[in-house]
């Protein structure tokens, strides 16, 4: 058998037009959802990740407003910026990017974010909220990996599910959303005892370790459906190119052995990657629509 190859960039295009049409539905209520994006340094990737999430909310219809700070900038300086930014009514979504540089830390950065404004999901009262049952903004990748498996299975009810990863960003929300779908949640990390086999008895498994081609072929149960999150850089599969540092993006499942076991399959690249900014922008329209007190 081959699995079904679950399409997250169309599944994210969808999402980002429903997005569009909600925006400007709450526009015509007065209400123009505002994202506010702080990149502290000059991370490369974060650069090009900042630059995406600026022209994808322009084109969502909402208000953009990109913050770039220089390395040496202190944390009280960041933290009075997150500050203004909370009490900003044109301002619905913040998002700090990070990595941020050494000498701040991260944990402070989240907790000084407003719930209400937190559209990384990050914030201890937001992460509480979630793991309550209540209403909470929720980390954009768990998410979207949550449409995904709802899009391709339905009802997730009674289903035994495994999450290999137990961040706080992704394995551990990832968990509590299953959870919330009535699944059956084991949540595996590197201290898990004979993972193959715990794998195995899954009938969905959701990748998130951090590396790459981890979950073999043979850990998967037969027809069950597969969420990568993983990105990873790995040499070539050219020797040619590789020996000129050649590099190619796999996940953490080695998907050429899954996908002739598992039902349902995202690819890297192409699966969960761009739900996360789709998400965001359904995150930022969530909070502008409480903050507003519109349904």
């Amino acid at each position: 058998m081959s699995a079904i190859i679950i399409d997250g960039k169309a599944f994210a295009t969808r999402l980002r037009e429903q997005v569009a049409r909600d925006v400007s539905d709450l526009k015509s209520k007065g209400v123009t959802p505002g994202l506010a994006v702080v990149l502290v340094g000059e991370d490369a990737a974060s650069q090009v990740y900042v630059r995406n999430k600026g022209e994808q909310t322009e084109a969502a219809g909402m208000t953009s407003v990109t913050h770039r700070l220089p390395a040496e900038t202190t944390q009280g300086e960041l933290l009075a910026l997150v500050a203004k930014l909370n009490a900003d009514p044109e301002i619905h979504g913040i998002l700090v990017q990070f990595p941020v540089p050494a000498h701040m830390d991260q944990a402070s950065i989240v907790a000084a974010i407003s719930p209400d404004k937190d559209v990384d999901g990050l914030n201890v009262i937001n992460a509480g909220r979630l793991a309550s049952g209540l209403p909470a903004l929720t980390p954009c990748t768990p998410l979207g990996c949550m449409m995904l498996l709802h899009d391709m299975l339905g009802d997730l009810a009674g289903k035994r599910a495994v999450v290999v990863g137990r961040s706080n960003l992704m394995g551990k929300p990832m968990a509590q959303l299953l959870l919330a779908a009535d699944c059956t949640v084991i949540i595996a990390h590197s201290k898990s005892r004979d993972l193959p086999a715990i794998c195995r008895e899954a009938d969905i498994v959701v990748a998130a370790a951090g590396r790459a081609e981890m979950v073999r072929g043979d850990w998967i149960k037969p027809g069950a459906a597969v969420i990568d999150v993983g990105i990873n850089r790995v040499p070539s599969r050219d020797p040619e190119k590789a020996a000129f540092g050649g590099t190619r993006l796999v996940g953490d499942v080695a998907f050429d052995e899954a996908v002739q076991v598992a039902g349902w399959i995202t690819p890297v690249p192409g699966g969960v990657g761009p739900m996360t900014i789709a998400c965001l922008l359904a995150n930022t329209l969530t909070a502008a629509k409480r903050i507003s007190g519109i349904a």
